[in-house]
């Protein structure tokens, strides 16, 4: 199989690396050589962590710059700052609710509008699914459940040869029971989304 490298970013209390270790044992789940790999910033205090999951015949967990096929971002600001790792033909899915960070919240710092920031990732990048992951996991009843919407985009667009199917069943083994029927419906919002563009 040829190599597809995925690289997760957002800020702490998102879900990113549960997403990336999800979508990493649904790869195995299928028999397809995979590895993940977790960079941890300040995820306790709202800070930046990245992840990033390689299928196929990879040698090095990293994915360096330009190297992503598909970058995932949880928040729009920490989407346009991943831009590094694409390359013109990189799939971007981001989030496009905001999460400020604290220095602006105490008024040290200023967010840019959220269609700036949009513009800048399309001069980067031509392939954008961009998608309100926040409404939608509210939509599915749950809040928390933006990491799952995010996945399901990436399931939907295509871009990663794991079926909706192989998905759900590592969601429904692998999550809190409790959030089962949240996660499967925000799951199945955002893949809509994407499949739908």
């Amino acid at each position: 199989m040829e190599s597809k490298r995925f690289v997760f970013i957002g800020v702490g209390g998102q879900g990113n690396l549960l997403v990336s270790r999800l979508l990493g044992e649904a790869a195995l789940s299928v028999d397809i050589p995979v590895v993940v790999s977790e960079i941890h910033g300040m995820a306790q205090r709202g800070g930046i962590v990245e992840s990033a999951v390689l299928l196929g015949d990879v040698t090095s967990p990293i994915v360096s710059n330009g190297e992503a096929d598909v970058l995932i971002g949880f928040e729009p600001l920490e989407t346009l700052r991943a831009l590094g790792k694409c390359n013109k033909d990189t799939l971007v899915i981001t989030n496009i609710s905001p999460l400020p960070p604290f220095t602006v919240s105490i008024g040290q710092g200023k967010y840019p509008p959220v269609d700036e920031v949009l513009d800048k990732i399309h001069t980067k990048v031509e392939n954008v699914i961009a998608l309100n992951g926040v409404e939608l996991a509210k939509e599915a009843g749950n809040p928390l459940s933006l990491n799952m919407v995010m996945l399901g985009a990436l399931i939907g667009s295509k871009a990663v040869p794991i079926t909706a199917e192989a998905m759900k069943e590592t969601i429904s083994t692998s999550t809190k029971k409790a959030f089962l029927e949240s996660n499967l419906k925000a799951f199945d919002l955002g893949m809509g989304v994407a499949a739908n563009r």
